[in-house]
Parts: C-alpha cells; sequence; structure tokens
C-alpha cells in the first residue's frame, strides 16, 4: 500500500510508519513529495495519476472546498480523515489510533473504490464513510 501523510500531519508521525512498516509499504509526507505549502488541487491529480494511494489527513476542508472535493472523489485515492477530536490531539495519540484502525484501514483501501473517503474516530474501532 502507497500512504501520503498530508501536511496537515506531523512529518514525524510519517516517517515513524515508514519504520515500523519497511518492505511492506511506503509511506511519505506530502511535503517530501510535493513541497511545503502545495494545493490540494495540484497534488490530488498527480498522485492519482501514480496509482492507488491511501492519503491519511486532518484536512476536512477537502470535503466541504467544492474543487478540492470534485478532484477528491474523481481521484483513484483513498482517504482516512482523522476526526474532529483525533485532529487536535497529540501526535502520540493520533499514531496510537492509525495504528489501532491500521488493518482495518488496509482491508478498506483494498476494497472501495477510489474517492472513497472515511473518518478515524478517536474511541471506536468503526471506520465510517463521510458523505458530505
Amino acid at each position: 500500500m502507497k500512504v501520503l501523510v498530508d501536511e496537515n500531519l506531523s512529518p514525524a508521525l510519517a516517517h515513524a510508519l515508514q519504520a515500523l512498516f519497511q518492505g511492506e509499504h511506503t509511506i511519505v509526507h506530502l511535503r517530501e513529495k510535493f513541497g511545503p505549502g502545495v494545493k490540494d488541487v495540484e497534488w490530488i491529480p498527480v498522485l492519482s495519476s501514480e496509482g492507488r494511494w491511501v492519503v491519511l489527513s486532518g484536512d476536512r476542508r477537502i470535503t466541504r472546498n467544492e474543487l478540492e472535493y470534485q478532484a477528491f472523489r474523481n481521484s483513484r485515492l483513498i482517504g482516512f480523515f482523522l476526526s474532529r477530536g483525533l485532529q487536535k490531539a497529540k501526535v502520540t495519540k493520533q499514531m496510537e489510533r492509525i495504528l489501532f484502525l491500521w488493518e482495518t484501514i488496509e482491508k478498506q483501501a483494498a476494497i472501495v473504490a477510489g474517492g472513497a473517503m472515511f473518518e478515524l474516530p478517536m474511541r471506536s474501532s468503526l471506520i465510517e464513510q463521510l458523505k458530505r
């Protein structure tokens, strides 16, 4: 699985996941791949053209901004967005939850079509699909 950790999450989180899943998954931070400050409508189609990627993000604006939303929904990307509470949590809590949900993320990413978006909850083990 190829995973992009969005700019609003810590690069340390991406590096830790990459170290943990070395040889099994490719995990990069957005800044490493595209540089700082790249706009969502710029990186989404580029990443989609590279094939199926999973995006870990706390940026729920993608679901509210029409251009970003349509770019993502029309892509080959699968989005997993941290819930509001999880986005505000310390990076250690974010990592704990991502690791707890990792197998579910893998399974879900393997069976859904590109453009799907899900929310990673603060407490539950259920990942719900985001509806606008």
